[in-house]
């Protein structure tokens, strides 16, 4: 069912025009890059999870795991394709619990209940029919891959890769092994031994994969970060073992936390993830993998996100925010739990119909580019800002998130001088239309599960295509007006900024 909306309901912009107005001064500075995330930063996962995956007295996987996702649908498809390409890293919590049907393996089993099983179920199996089915589907809609193994059960891995490389399937990564570093989630492996096992998973590779170019990088460890583990981890691994130190992000609790909404809302909350991202910054800066550090997998809140937020437009000011602060960090990719399934996917598990987030996902694929440029301002701390040099084009890209109720913020921009504190930035007067993407919640309600993109609903048409998603062309003489409540992306074309040259 799809909803006929032409514009927002004018209620939301006459709330908007009432709300209280406060001048702020952006300072962006643009000499030099403050960090590089990859081309492809933004990432969602697939993960196994059966229909019995069950929390809260809910269960709501339903069809949406790899074994049982059907790939068909064309909501599906073009959703993934409107991002040409979209990251996808296929692995989860029972990542460690599947078996791979290749070679002499001859038993099969499906996930069922087990209460001494990793998380509650026995093994599962990854027929290869279905691998080809996936890889025929990846290839279709033109995703990057990451493949979660079994770091568990791993001695026919390689039996999986022999057969993906005599299929010609590509795959980008492989991220050896599901949280179980540190203390681990359902299991873990000792620091050393695992540095052990990736030194032998990344030869494995250079041997299957003669040639270096084809060859896929080795992500670990896709677990918590605690910082003795991960010292210990790379110290055994040493130096051009693993490309990519991965590591996973849940900081808003359970998923039935009655508080998640203030959570979500409250920006010294939303700051404290910041000491995650600064100690693995640390731990790349002593260590130097070649890729950094990706967030492999961040669903806000554990055990399938919360069903009355994560499907909202509210659920945008924590997951955006994440993905700005991570970038500010030197953080490579990060990877949303999920792109479907539970009550945290991109896209509405029964419908595929895609939910708030996808949007303001989608944006940022296409506006922010991977140079990090650094910001500052005096205001109100309700107002978040992260700025990067725009995609492909010149210029500058900025989201701008407003997490107040009642206060809208009118923003003038500055460009700093480099290498002279004491004197005044340079004031900016931009000469082209900026470009300007606003998003709203459909009714100004931020627990409603539509989004307005410049007063626009953002419905899928009746062929299940992706709306177009233009922007507003707005007089550079006048401020940037950033509504309560909303997310804005605005890209400036004449901004002067050396590091995006």
């Amino acid at each position: 069912m799809y909803f006929k909306f032409t514009f927002c309901p004018i209620i939301l912009l006459l709330w908007a025009s009432l709300s209280f107005a406060q001048n702020v001064n952006v300072v962006i500075h643009g000499a030099a890059s403050i960090a590089k995330t990859d081309d492809n930063f933004v990432c969602n996962t697939l993960d196994w999870w059966p229909a019995e995956k069950c929390d809260y007295n809910q269960c709501p996987w339903g069809k949406a795991g790899i074994l049982n996702l059907d790939l068909r649908y064309g909501a599906l498809i073009n959703a993934i394709k409107a991002f040409n390409p979209l990251r996808i890293k296929v692995g989860g919590s029972l990542q460690d619990n599947v078996v791979y049907k290749v070679g002499e393996v001859s038993s099969c089993p499906n996930f069922m209940k087990r209460e001494d099983g990793l998380f509650g179920f026995s093994q599962g199996c990854l027929l290869m029919e279905r691998w080809d089915q996936l890889n025929r589907f990846f290839n279709h809609t033109g995703v990057k891959l990451t493949f979660g193994l079994n770091a568990l059960f791993g001695r026919t891995s390689h039996k999986l890769k022999r057969y993906t490389i005599s299929k010609g399937y590509k795959v980008d990564s492989y991220e050896f092994g599901n949280q179980l570093s540190g203390s681990g989630m359902g299991a873990k492996v000792d620091a050393k031994q695992y540095g052990k096992d990736v030194i032998v998973l990344k030869n494995l590779v250079k041997e299957l994969y003669a040639h270096p170019e084809t060859q896929p990088k080795v992500l670990g460890p896709g677990g918590f970060y605690e910082e003795k583990w991960f010292n210990t981890f790379l110290e055994v691994s040493g130096q051009g073992i693993v490309d990519g130190l991965t590591h996973h992000i849940y900081n808003l609790g359970p998923g039935d936390d009655p508080n998640m909404m203030n959570k979500i809302l409250d920006p010294s909350y939303l700051n404290q993830v910041s000491q995650t991202y600064k100690g693995v910054s640390d731990v790349v800066t002593k260590f130097r993998p070649q890729l950094g550090a990706w967030v492999s997998e961040s669903g806000r809140a554990l055990n399938g996100g919360s069903k009355d937020v994560s499907r909202t437009f509210a659920d945008g000011f924590w997951y955006l925010d994440k993905m700005g602060m991570a970038s500010t960090y030197d953080q490579k990719v990060f990877c949303r739990q999920a792109l479907i399934g539970g009550n945290y996917g991109l896209l509405n598990a029964t419908t595929f119909v895609p939910n708030p987030d996808y949007y303001g996902a989608l944006l940022w694929h296409r506006l922010m580019g991977s140079t990090v440029l650094a910001v500052t301002k005096e205001s109100d701390p309700n107002l978040r800002v992260y700025a990067h040099c725009a995609k492909k084009k010149p210029g500058v890209s900025l989201i701008f998130i407003n997490l107040s109720k009642d206060r809208s913020f009118n923003i003038t921009l500055s460009n700093a001088k480099p290498g002279d504190a004491g004197k005044p930035n340079y004031e900016f007067v931009g000469k082209q239309n900026r470009e300007e993407y606003h998003l709203r919640a459909l009714t100004g309600d931020i627990k409603d599960d539509i989004v307005c993109l410049n007063d626009v609903p953002m419905v899928q048409t009746d062929s299940e295509d992706i709306p177009a998603m233009d922007p507003k062309l707005v007089d550079a003489s006048t401020p940037i007006s950033i509504a309560a409540q909303s997310i804005a992306y605005v890209t400036i074309r004449d901004f002067e900024a050396p590091a995006c040259v």
